[in-house]
């Protein structure tokens, strides 16, 4: 592939904006100025500038704890990002996500998290975790002198129970594949070669669901762990009245009663 002059001095300019924007971001993590810590891109321009140039506009990335670069290359705003740093409210997540953790969806960059755990914890998040066999989880914070962060003081505990969840977060130990699954942890673990077709076959399936009846499912299930048998029959009856009045469900239902009476 050849590139014109024209895109040869746009990548080079990138480049050169993410060295300096982390050369500086280096010089104020070292004078104490950095809320949280920083990783940097130095070094990894082309990475970003050249993967970067080749999404098309409606394009989503993620990165990692080092992703100044594919922040920057992918059009977020180089103000925002810095006072984001500086742990500023007018910064692209409102000084909250420091950083190892810019995002800024308008432009398509979904944010990033650090490979010294957060990961998990988002994962903890999901509706529903599958996993090869080969995977392991962990809350690996108290070996770097911290606590668990991303949630997982929240979700952990309603997954594995509070005592297990403390054994978790004290012992700082990885669990294996087999045990993630027993504790729930993981929802479903699958052999490693056939992880990617089983993700797709699963999310494949859900997505022909009626997307309405899903959203409205999924709220109804995580309100009744705050809310009474009574008022959850009631709002059971509520979404069906109005889900019985979908063109939708309409077909369906009339679908379903073809088939019965042939």
């Amino acid at each position: 592939m050849t590139l014109s002059a024209e895109q040869l001095e746009s990548l080079y300019t990138t480049m050169v904006r993410i060295r300096r924007f982390d050369e500086k971001t280096a010089e104020l993590f070292q004078a104490g100025l950095v809320k949280g810590t920083a990783h940097s891109y130095v070094g990894e321009e082309a990475v970003a500038a050249g993967a970067c140039a080749s999404l098309r506009e409606g394009d989503y990335i993620v990165g990692t704890h080092r992703g100044h670069g594919h922040c920057i290359a992918k059009g977020v705003n180089i103000r925002e990002m810095m006072a984001e740093i500086y742990g500023k409210s007018g910064g692209a997540c409102k000084g909250k996500g420091g950083s190892m953790h810019i995002a800024d969806f308008s432009v398509g960059m979904l944010g990033a998290n650090g490979v010294v755990g957060g990961g998990a914890n988002l994962a903890l998040a999901c509706d529903y975790r599958i996993a090869s066999d080969q995977a392991s989880i962990g809350q690996v914070f108290h070996k770097l002198g911290l606590v668990p962060d991303w949630g997982g003081s929240f979700f952990l505990p309603r997954l594995v129970g509070t005592s297990r969840a403390l054994e978790l977060v004290w012992s700082a130990r990885m669990v294996p594949a087999d045990e993630a699954l027993a504790l729930g942890l993981f929802d479903r673990v699958v052999p490693h070669p056939a992880l990617a077709t089983e993700t797709r076959r699963l999310a494949e399936q859900w997505a022909a669901q009626p997307a309405e009846a899903v959203r409205r499912a999924k709220q109804a299930v995580y309100l009744s762990e705050v809310s009474s048998l009574a008022s959850m029959l009631d709002l059971e009856i509520a979404q069906q009245n109005e889900l019985f009045a979908t063109p939708e469900a309409r077909q369906r239902i009339g679908a379903a009663l073809s088939k019965r009476s042939h």
